[in-house]
């Protein structure tokens, strides 16, 4: 019975997410999080044009929390916006952007829109990224054009948890153009990196163990030369002490 109702609820999330996303397509979203408070549900929307996504004096939000609890059956559901620091970064956001810029200016000048969101998304520091348009661009049949630049991992499980990935869809009048967007994020640890640090403690250890031996060297060299400035004292000392007897 608790895992029926864990899937319910994933899958109520689910639904949510995609309704939303739907609704607010074209105005730089980028995803959903959903949130349980004793107050109620919390859904908080990311994106990069939040004056898009409130609307005039909150319009859309209102439309919004309606439906969320006619159609979702939500009790009290606060909707928040968050701004996304790094758009570049996010697949979503450069998924939709390549799209709208196709269906804004036509499919002509594809190759100069892979390049140039290549190039940004890579200014913004991301490891690698890869951005597949195929469809009819612009011939009459169709086929795939891949644009790829840094490292990105394609097999294995840092490719499947690592690698973000999102696809879109293009309606142009000489057909459907599909998108595919995967990047890999800045300071991801790879399972292959080794880190130096070990082998610099070594080398700092090394070194003190040294500078402590030269240090009593030098101690010792001191004291061999204090002891024979005291005999000459006290030698001096003797020869004052029988000139004074002999006056």
């Amino acid at each position: 019975m608790i895992e029926r109702q864990f899937v319910k609820q994933k899958l109520k999330e689910f639904l949510i997410q995609e309704y939303i996303a739907s609704k607010l397509a074209k105005t730089g979203y980028s995803h959903t999080e959903v949130k349980r408070t004793p107050l109620g549900e919390k859904v908080i929307v990311y994106t990069t044009r939040p004056g898009l996504v409130v609307g005039k004096k909150g319009e859309t939000i209102q439309k919004l929390t309606a439906v969320l609890k006619k159609k979702f059956k939500m009790e009290n559901p606060q909707i928040e916006i968050g701004e996304v620091e790094s758009p570049y970064l996010d697949v979503s956001f450069v998924c939709d952007k390549i799209v709208s810029t196709l269906e804004r200016f036509g499919s002509k000048g594809f190759k100069s829109v892979g390049y140039k969101t290549l190039q940004m998304i890579i200014d913004a520091g991301a490891m690698g990224a890869e951005i597949v348009i195929s469809g009819k661009v612009p011939s009459a049949r169709a086929r795939s054009w891949r644009f790829s630049a840094g490292y990105l991992k394609k097999s294995g499980d840092t490719a499947l948890t690592k690698v973000k990935r999102a696809v879109s869809t293009a309606n142009l009048k000489s057909g459907i153009v599909g998108v595919k967007v995967s990047l890999m994020l800045p300071n991801t640890r790879l399972p292959d990196h080794i880190e130096p640090k070990i082998q610099e403690q070594k080398k700092v250890e090394i070194k003190e163990e040294k500078l402590e031996e030269v240090k009593v060297e030098e101690k010792k060299e001191e004291k061999a030369k204090e002891k024979p400035k005291e005999k000459k004292k006290r030698s001096e000392v003797k020869k004052e002490n029988v000139i004074n007897k002999k006056e």
